[in-house]
């Protein structure tokens, strides 16, 4: 068993971003973070987009509105960063109150800098398999963690828990484009006898929401298996009284697993990064470049964590 640093690779995407950054200057990306309420999960998440963003070399703006904020305002300053050129890229922190209908309010971003592949839009594109298009970063930082593990994709077979349309359904579309080739099957919280699928499994896919789902009997000896849940679990031992687990027993999953991924440590990081590399590709869209046309004078240097 090989436990698959999500920290690392993620680290090593950031690296190749700066370069690009610094190679395209006086260009510099710009992603709009846009923020409503107070929720202490979306400061903190926004909180860390802003900062790598920074690191990177990259610009980002943050618009924060109040929790009652209607729909027509939230429009207005979309429309706005829709038309504004130094503007590359846009993402709404999710989730957003009840009042407000994510798909609208995602849908009002423009295709060209929906950098987190949310919109009808891009996810009709994905499944079209359309080239430029932008793939929702977690599916997308799965299947980053896959390549630069050297995991083989073509014919094998996936199972994928989950059907959101922030994971399971892109991650099953990804997972089967061509190129990437595997055979997915989905599941969900009401698939009958989930089990009997999972132990078919060449890559397993866990992102139900649910800690400690998946277990050590529902795993085919030396799968790959890619663990997308957080969740919460009472802990005394810790500060906050609690403390993160994933949708896989990951303890006893890990013995048999060729290679896994841990919660935290996993996947988590590159979503950040996968938005930063979304947000590079569209101001090199944005100014007539095609993406990788020039290559950095000079290495960059560390990237902080």
């Amino acid at each position: 068993m090989s436990i698959i640093d999500g920290n690392a690779i993620a680290q090593q995407i950031l690296l190749e971003v700066k370069s690009r950054v610094a190679a395209i200057a006086p260009i510099v990306p710009h992603v709009a973070f846009v923020r409503v309420g107070d929720d202490p999960a979306s400061v903190s998440y926004v909180s860390k987009k802003q900062k790598t963003a920074a690191e990177a070399g990259m610009k980002s703006s943050l618009r924060l509105f109040a929790h009652d904020v209607s729909k027509e305002e939230l429009f207005a300053h979309l429309d706005t960063l829709n038309a504004d050129a130094s503007v590359h890229g846009i993402l709404v922190q999710a989730p957003l109150p009840g009042h407000l209908s994510e798909t609208e309010i995602f849908n009002r971003i423009s295709r060209n800098k929906d950098v987190d592949g949310f919109t009808t839009s891009s996810l009709g594109q994905l499944a079209q398999e359309l080239p430029g298009t932008f793939a929702p970063c977690t599916p997308a930082g799965i299947l980053e963690l896959l390549k630069r593990s050297g995991v083989k994709t073509a014919g094998a077979h996936a199972v994928v828990i989950g059907r959101s349309l922030i994971v399971g359904k892109p991650v099953a579309l990804l997972l089967s484009a061509r190129g990437t080739d595997a055979t997915v099957t989905v599941c969900h919280s009401r698939t009958p006898n989930l089990a009997r699928f999972t132990r078919e499994a060449d890559i397993l896919v866990a992102a139900i929401g649910k800690p400690r789902l998946v277990t050590a009997d529902m795993v085919k000896p030396g799968a790959v298996i890619i663990d997308v849940g957080i969740n919460r679990i009472p802990d005394a031992a810790k500060k906050t009284g609690c403390r993160l687990v994933g949708d896989v027993d990951f303890d006893n999953v890990a013995p048999k697993a060729s290679l896994i991924t841990p919660v935290p440590g996993g996947v988590g990081p590159m979503t950040v990064a996968m938005l930063m590399k979304n947000t590079l590709a569209a101001c090199e869209r944005a100014a007539g470049m095609p993406a990788q046309s020039r290559e950095p004078a000079t290495a960059p240097t560390p990237f902080k964590a």
